[in-house]
């Protein structure tokens, strides 16, 4: 294509968010990618790029690019690994995408397969936005909730995320434990902001704690933890991140309906490839270790 080298600048641009940093990936002076960019939306005629102070945000036609581009990138890499007579060689970027509250889990999996392939760049994207993989904006997430149903995408029942009820031994000195259901009215609960929350869990809290005892609410699940942690009363905390915390004390046994499901999406241009595949044999091999 004798335009790719355009392209790939605004592929770049869209990726780093500004002029420098793709300059910097590509090793070229800023001005060439300007003018590679205004060359591109010229020929195309179309606004690939809205330009603002901090940098460069893509249009609806530049994301359509950026998604193009990316395929069009790691299809190039499969093809250079099958021609050099390595087909299953993991390079360049890998990115994933998850829950913030999965970090602890995920981010040692990524540093040990980061160290399996010394040629991989690993980028970890967490955050209330959903990153769209249909764009290139990740090769793999972790989605939590129901089945993922975005056109395109390879969606693989992954793990449960099971939660627990749960206290420090401070407020248990404190204010004593929890007698089931019927002793909720006795107690204060740590809970999510969001009344729409559709986390099995904190419906479960919305449907059976009063709500004027839901005294200290947080906007996230990790603030939520370290509320309990601190002893500001009685929350859910995943049953894995409790097992790192000896004094939390749990205050009911687990139920089923307080666990949610965890879904493992590709988008299916990039499913296949060696790097995916590897990554999403060796996640799931890890995952087998993780605790609840």
């Amino acid at each position: 294509m004798e335009n790719w080298d355009e392209v790939r600048t605004a592929y770049q641009v869209a990726r780093m968010g500004t002029v420098s940093g793709a300059a910097e990936v590509l090793g070229v002076h800023h001005a060439t990618v300007i003018r590679h960019i205004d060359a591109l939306e010229a020929r195309l005629s179309v606004k690939l790029f809205q330009r603002h102070a901090r940098g460069y945000t893509p249009t609806e036609a530049g994301l359509d690019l950026l998604r193009v581009a990316q395929a069009t990138d790691d299809q190039f890499n499969q093809l250079v690994g099958r021609l050099k007579g390595v087909g299953d060689d993991v390079s360049g970027e890998l990115v994933l995408t998850s829950l913030e509250s999965l970090a602890p889990l995920v981010v040692p999996v990524l540093t040990a397969f980061q160290r399996q392939h010394p040629g991989l760049i690993v980028r970890f994207l967490t955050g209330a936005r959903l990153f769209r993989l249909e764009y290139g904006e990740a090769h793999v997430a972790i989605r939590a909730g129901r089945v993922p149903d975005q056109p395109d995408n390879v969606v693989q029942p992954f793990v449960s995320q099971e939660a627990g009820l749960y206290a420090s031994k401070d407020y248990v000195e404190k204010h004593g434990s929890l007698d089931g259901v019927e002793d909720m009215k006795n107690h204060v609960f740590v809970g999510s902001d969001d009344e729409n929350s559709r986390a099995p869990f904190h419906i479960w809290l919305r449907q059976n704690a009063p709500a004027d005892k839901i005294v200290f609410r947080c906007s996230d699940n990790a603030s939520i933890q370290q509320a309990v942690l601190a002893g500001a009363g009685i929350g859910f905390v995943p049953r894995w991140e409790a097992a790192r915390h000896p004094e939390l004390i749990e205050m009911m046994p687990s139920q089923d309906e307080w666990a949610g499901k965890l879904w493992l999406v590709t988008h299916v241009d990039l499913h296949r490839t060696p790097k995916v595949q590897s990554f999403l044999k060796f996640l799931k091999q890890e995952a087998q270790t993780w605790v609840g």
